[in-house]
């Protein structure tokens, strides 16, 4: 036997009107979408009727209650039953005309929102020649529905929503807080919306509502001083006329961080969603505080965010194109203006160069980068220096770059974030781009070798050398090169890196995985670091020419030591301990004197 759900009226309430808002404050933005929605259900059969809202806070009506009054449509009785006492159905609404894309909310449900400042809810509504109606709603999920009294008739169509205020709720009812909140919400209607005699709307959206037309830039600089305290590095005009969409991107002056998300003022309609709507732009364009009013897009439940659907993935995808032209058009036509954008906001525009052809040809002629040889960007690099040569990290450029340079080697850092991916797409967009990453290992290749008999003569300092590193796994190699000021160099390949890395993570693994880590490590036995010294490099010679085998070892943990430092490489603790003990035992061999108790 089929069997219907028992729902507890109660709780229905309780869940859409306090669990489904984010604030008691939306309670103004739903009685001011159900009265526009009603001025506009009537203006569509009668034009020229009033379109006025009035809001009574309770220091007004001296009753204690908030009362807002519209020169709607107004309900029937039979309608009042079905908008205000029939939650979750929309079949009835649609028959009844309350579902056409001119209106704002879902006049039963917005209503309940009421109840987060209310306990009692009276609407007085007259619709055409009907008899005025009077339906009345408790927080317990009661209402009743009845002919209104004499006293209690409107002489014209429309209605008055009476809120009989929770004692808990007085601040969300007061003239001041009233007025705010209508003016947040409905600054912008087409409606004279005034608390008691103060007018709340300001006229039109500042921004041009019609695709093409001029755009007032001193106002708009104005009011986004309003609205975010800034005067914008510049505004982009905003249309997507399939979501009947029209709006403003305001281009943040200063740096923002792009891990947090901006959100941005969506109006649907003219009323205001939200103050921080989420998703409307592609995640790159952190750097835009967007300002839209659409009249296609859908909100979710509470009317406080936009509802994920193809609408809004399309409208993202039309506004990230809107900004990304803008870009183009000012590389193209004012690159100083371009310059001191990205000083500011680069990392957006990398991001978005990451996987856009367009803005990776920008990113290429127009953003410096840090190089050997200077900055510069990569375009004037490659017509410099042909190849495009770059270390994959800052680590890595800091210990190459004046090695490189001596060398006659020019280098790009590629250590700051997305350069080394941007560097590497280049050549999918432009196939005449030459690259290189220059591997630490492959300077010993460019480096001189030793003649024979030279190599032959320093074969014990190498072997009393190499016995001082080998507990640190450290291989000892002698070559001439520049400059000639650089004693000695500490030069790690990738796969060493990636071992050193592994035995790390081991010595803090448990010992599941660091049974598994150590299987890894045996299956990729990687090259070893290299201490590689300079013989044109005075104190090297002179170093190299030490009988003294212990002086040898401490010389050569000193230049290790150096080298360490110097390169900007991590010191491990038994580094910490060579350095300290090179130190001291030179200290001890400069100063002589015998060692008292």
């Amino acid at each position: 036997m089929d069997r219907t759900f028992q729902v507890d009226l109660r709780g229905v309430v309780d869940l859409l009107s306090h669990h489904l808002y984010g604030s008691p404050r939306v309670y103004v933005r739903e009685l001011l979408q159900n009265a526009v929605d009603a001025i506009t259900a009537r203006r569509s059969a009668e034009p020229k009727a009033p379109a006025r809202v009035r809001i009574e806070p309770p220091e007004l009506t001296g009753d204690g209650t908030l009362r807002v009054h519209d020169t709607g449509i107004g309900l029937t009785e039979a309608q009042v039953h079905e908008l205000l006492a029939t939650i979750g159905r929309s079949s009835k609404r649609d028959e009844l005309g309350f579902s056409r894309h001119e209106f704002l909310g879902q006049f039963g449900i917005g209503l309940l929102s009421c109840f987060l400042v209310a306990d009692e809810i009276r609407v007085v509504t007259r619709h055409a020649d009907e008899p005025t109606v009077l339906w009345t709603g408790w927080s317990d999920g009661r209402y009743a529905v009845r002919l209104a009294e004499p006293e209690q008739a409107r002489d014209e169509p429309g209605t008055t929503v009476t809120l009989v205020p929770r004692r808990d709720a007085d601040q969300w009812l007061g003239v001041p807080t009233v007025t705010e909140l209508a003016r947040l919400y409905g600054g912008l209607l087409p409606v004279d919306i005034r608390v008691g005699d103060t007018p709340t709307t300001a006229g039109p959206p500042p921004w041009p509502t019609t695709p093409g037309a001029p755009v007032d830039r001193v106002a708009l600089h104005r009011y986004a001083q309003e609205l975010l305290g800034v005067v914008p590095f510049d505004v982009v005009p905003l249309s997507v006329p399939e979501a009947g969409l029209t709006g403003v991107a305001f281009i943040l002056p200063t740096a923002v961080n792009p891990a947090a998300r901006t959100g941005h003022r969506v109006y649907l309609k003219r009323m205001l969603l939200s103050e921080h709507a989420d998703g409307l732009l592609p995640e790159w364009a952190f750097f835009a505080h967007c300002v839209i009013d659409a009249g296609e897009l859908r909100p979710t439940a509470s009317r406080e965010a936009l509802y994920e659907d193809a609408l809004l993935t399309s409208v993202r995808e039309a506004l990230g194109d809107q900004i990304r032209g803008w870009l183009v058009r000012l590389a193209k036509h004012d690159p100083r203006r371009l310059g001191e954008f990205l000083q500011v906001h680069h990392l957006g525009v990398k991001a978005l160069a990451m996987h856009d052809d367009e803005m990776l040809r920008l990113v290429d002629q127009w953003w410096p980068m840090d190089t050997n040889v200077g900055t510069m960007t990569l375009a004037e690099f490659r017509q410099r220096h042909g190849v495009l040569r770059y270390a994959a990290s800052l680590d890595e450029f800091r210990q190459l770059a004046a090695v490189a340079a001596a060398q006659d080697l020019a280098l790009v850092n590629g250590g700051y974030t997305y350069d080394t991916e941007l560097i590497e797409r280049l050549p999918t967009v432009d196939r005449s781009v030459l690259i290189e990453r220059l591997e630490p290992s492959d300077l010993t290749t460019r480096f001189e070798i030793l003649d024979s008999a030279t190599e032959l003569a320093l074969r014990p300092f190498r072997t009393a050398a190499q016995r001082a590193l080998e507990r640190l796994g450290c291989e000892v190699v002698i070559r001439a090169y520049d400059p000639v000021s650089l004693p000695a160099l500490y030069l790690v390949s990738r796969s060493a890196a990636f071992h050193d890395q592994l035995v790390a993570s081991r010595d803090k693994a448990d010992e599941l995985w660091g049974g598994v880590l150590d299987a890894l490590a045996a299956t990729a036995p990687p090259d070893r670091p290299q201490l590689v010294l300079n013989h044109r490099n005075p104190l090297v010679r002179r170093v190299t020419t030490l009988a003294d085998p212990e002086l040898v070892g401490l010389a050569v943990e000193a230049l290790y030591g150096q080298a360490l430092l110097l390169g900007h490489h991590p010191i491990r603790a038994a580094d910490a301990a060579l350095l300290n003990s090179s130190f001291l035992g030179l200290l001890g061999r400069a100063v002589p004197g015998e060692t008292r108790d």
